[in-house]
């Protein structure tokens, strides 16, 4: 038998994965297998549906839709009350990519998935269920970054693709040449252990063997394989969404640094607190640097738990000041984290002073057992204001005048805050020192 397209009967047609096709939703992508063309998009809402509400838990659901152009004759759209195809394939991209996700991490947040045909020549369900996935993905990516997930929620990579049999020839991947004469239609949804969510099979035109199913299985798991390697080639650094993290013990009490800590870091590492992981101890921060103060609490977290561990030391210097409040920039008024005192006490002693240099200085540590601690610093030049300015941020913020934007800490998103801050620069140095550990 000779295909259509001249392809082998195991050979999948072309694939391409355009990631944020759609700027403005949390996660999109334009998917093309062969001319079939599909947008997918992801949308996050917080709350979900009434059956859900108060157990704890996310929905992810979707939506499908032929466009009027997307095939040879105009298609009418869908009114009110959907055609029974579309909600049928709606249905199955919904409870498919439900697999790819553990509902109890995702919070009390509804994503849904729009999956809209531009162009129809086969295979239009299992284009839509892999770009979901890849749209799925950018938006927990999306986020994390935020700070609104400690950890991603995905579970399984998830991919669809179609095959069947074709003048009494198994084929993989049929083009609606192939489909709309096909004697068997089947359709195949695998996770990324090849494991089956969900298999389609049906006789068109006559029965068929278990040899043909077997391989048409086959057929599919090798489709199958290659179209995650193309989804994680779309997704770049995304894609890290995907893998199993390792647990990363932050040893911080400070709830705001573990919110930075977990936007930072949370796309690479299961973040969790030193409380989180069993440790209550007091521990004495008796460096006179951020980097042996950084280190200290590394240290003795990580011999306490046995984990690897992150700790940051930060703090503001103040060139008028010698380098203060330094070290001490948590207690710098005699009461720890006590930030209203510590501002009032910095300006006190800054009346009159005309040279208003500052930095916001941060070191973090490393700790891995067996292993010396590692350090990675960051710094981020400002200029300290007469009086408080914004309602956002924590500590010094208020006070620090980021030139570059004309705004202080206090003023900044949380995004705007971590492109540029002294931790979000110790992190960038850190990651890629673990990036080197991990090869």
């Amino acid at each position: 038998m000779t295909r259509y397209d001249g392809r082998q009967p195991d050979q999948a047609r072309p694939i391409s994965i355009q990631t944020d096709f759609v700027r403005t939703a949390a996660g999109s992508c334009l998917i093309a297998t062969g001319n079939t063309r599909v947008i997918c998009t992801a949308s996050v809402e917080e709350g979900v549906p009434p059956f859900l509400r108060g157990k704890g838990q996310g929905w992810v659901t979707a939506e499908y839709a032929m466009l009027p152009a997307s095939t040879g004759s105009r298609k009418k759209r869908d009114g009110i009350k959907k055609d029974g195809r579309s909600v049928e394939i709606q249905r199955l991209i919904g409870r498919s990519l439900r697999q790819a996700i553990d509902l109890t991490k995702l919070g009390e947040y509804t994503i849904t998935l729009d999956c809209d045909v531009l162009e129809a020549d086969g295979g239009t369900r299992t284009a839509s269920i892999t770009g979901a996935m890849v749209a799925l993905t950018c938006a927990v990516d999306k986020l994390l970054r935020e700070g609104k997930l400690a950890e991603s929620p995905l579970v399984h990579q998830v991919a669809a693709v179609s095959c069947g049999v074709v003048d009494d020839v198994p084929c993989l991947d049929l083009c609606y040449q192939e489909d709309s004469r096909a004697q068997v239609d089947m359709n195949l949804v695998m996770n990324e252990k090849g494991e089956l969510i969900e298999l389609q099979g049906t006789g068109e035109g006559r029965a068929y063997t278990m040899d043909e199913l077997h391989t048409l299985v086959a057929y599919g798991q090798k489709g199958i394989q290659a179209l995650m390697e193309a989804q994680k080639a779309a997704l770049g650094d995304r894609a890290a969404c995907l893998e199993p993290k390792p647990t990363l013990v932050a040893a911080t009490g400070n709830a705001h640094k573990l919110r930075e800590l977990r936007m930072l870091f949370g796309a690479y590492y299961h973040i969790i607190s030193m409380n989180e992981a069993g440790f209550a101890e007091e521990i004495d921060e008796n460096a006179d640097t951020f980097a042996g103060n950084a280190a200290i609490k590394a240290e003795q977290v990580c011999a306490a738990t046995g984990l690897p561990t992150i700790a940051d030391d930060s703090g503001l210097t103040v060139d008028a000041l010698g380098g203060e409040p330094g070290v001490r920039s948590a207690r710098y008024a005699g009461v720890h984290g006590d930030d209203k005192a510590n501002n009032n006490l910095l300006l006190e002693r800054m009346q009159g002073e005309t040279n208003r240099a500052c930095a916001f200085q941060c070191a973090i540590a490393l700790k891995l057992p067996g292993r010396e601690s590692l350090i990675a610093e960051g710094s981020c030049p400002g200029t300290l204001l007469h009086e408080e300015r914004g309602t956002g941020g924590f500590g010094y913020d208020p006070l620090f005048l980021y030139e570059p934007l004309g705004k202080t800490f206090a003023e900044f998103t949380e995004e705007e805050k971590n492109a540029v801050s002294h931790r979000a620069r110790a992190c960038e140095k850190m990651l890629a020192i673990m990036k080197e550990l991990h090869g």
